[in-house]
């Protein structure tokens, strides 16, 4: 989930929820485990994001080791393409995280809604996100779920990385230097991470940021397919070509940074030596914040009453369907839905049918059945 992506107001007065010293408004995100707040702090009057998780829902999912890997990660990544963590605070049944709030939206959008980048504004984008991932990596951080939904724009059109919920620290590497758990979006993943045999999660990252810089001035996907055995084949194989607008030096040097192969695929040095990418680039220059504390993580879960704030009590979220059906392995929803056209930039829960809705309920509860689920249908939700 793109997190805190949306320059919308806070809700009506008289309808807020107040946590600690914020505000809470209108739900900007949401995802199968959090959602994510607009805020206010009524101390400064400063505009925020809080991305809530429920308590008991990270407990009964055994999530509390991947929430306190992410908060850790964020509170360690202080550069000024990373949205940056304030605070982090608890109460009895919520985790809120104080987050910056990108006024600008989620790249992706800008996409859709405007089309192809021109190949100056992409490199431009491009610099941003090599500098965030090159300073990530430099603090032994692995992001291994960049796309363009996790990168954000602030008000004056700065890229800033996001939703580190998927993300590694180098000390989780075994005995032959590799990261070995499968993650992020297929589309967007490296061939040797689909291969699931133990990666390089630098080498990972960058094969990221090559599909991305590829969809920023192409306006699709280099590798799309509603087949996933024929997609991963796709990528495995890095069966692609780029469009004529591309410039001979964008065309080769995207071609080395898409490399199936990641002991001979390009590396963020080499990528900052690169002619392309030197064009008009700027080093980053930002000042190092102090040491960092992370006493606020273990006080997250810690039931202490000395550690909470108040809340007021919301009802309990329920899961998306499509979100849990595509944690079924091998489950291929492809057959109900309208063919798209292939190639364009797209959200994978945004679906269209010609089927009757008792048919898509069947499915979804054929494929919930044997991952012990049940499914119910509740105010026009699954």
């Amino acid at each position: 989930m793109a997190e805190f992506a949306a320059p919308k107001p806070p809700a009506a007065a008289g309808r807020k929820t107040r946590v600690g010293p914020y505000e809470l408004g209108k739900t900007i995100g949401e995802g199968s485990f959090a959602k994510v707040k607009h805020a206010r702090d009524s101390r400064t009057g400063a505009v925020c994001a809080i991305k809530v998780l429920d308590r008991n829902h990270v407990l009964r999912h055994k999530m509390v080791e991947q929430i306190k890997r992410e908060i850790s990660t964020m509170k360690l990544i202080k550069h000024p393409n990373v949205v940056q963590l304030h605070e982090v605070m608890a109460s009895k049944t919520k985790i809120y995280m104080v987050l910056e709030f990108a006024e600008g939206g989620e790249l992706f959008d800008k996409i859709v809604n405007s089309g192809r980048l021109g190949e100056d504004e992409a490199r431009r984008y491009f610099h941003q996100l090599i500098n965030a991932v090159d300073y990530c990596h430099s603090r032994g951080v692995y992001h291994r779920d960049l796309k363009p939904e996790n990168l954000l724009l602030d008000s004056h059109g700065s890229l800033k990385v996001s939703d580190f919920g998927l993300s590694a620290f180098a000390p989780q590497t075994k005995e032959d230097g590799l990261l070995h758990t499968a993650c992020g979006t297929p589309n967007y993943v490296a061939p040797e991470v689909l291969a699931d045999k133990g990666y390089d999660g630098m080498a990972a990252d960058v094969w990221s940021c090559g599909i991305i810089l590829f969809v920023l001035m192409a306006g699709y996907l280099p590798f799309d397919d509603s087949n996933l055995s024929r997609l991963y084949k796709l990528i495995c194989q890095a069966n692609f070509s780029c469009p004529p607008w591309f410039s001979p030096s964008a065309k080769k040097f995207i071609k080395r940074i898409i490399d199936p192969n990641p002991e001979t695929r390009i590396t963020i040095a080499e990528i900052l030596e690169d002619e392309w990418f030197k064009k008009d680039y700027k080093p980053p220059h930002f000042e190092q914040g102090e040491d960092v504390s992370l006493d606020d993580v273990d006080a997250a879960f810690n039931d202490s009453e000395e550690y909470l704030v108040a809340e007021k009590r919301e009802r309990p979220e329920s899961m998306n369907a499509f979100a849990l059906i595509s944690r079924s392995q091998g489950f291929n929803l492809g057959n109900l839905f309208e063919k798209e056209m292939m190639g364009t930039v797209k959200r994978e829960t945004s679906f269209t049918s010609q089927c009757t809705a008792q048919e898509i309920m069947s499915k979804i509860e054929e494929a919930c059945g044997p991952l012990g689920f049940n499914v119910r249908k509740q105010n026009y939700k699954v």
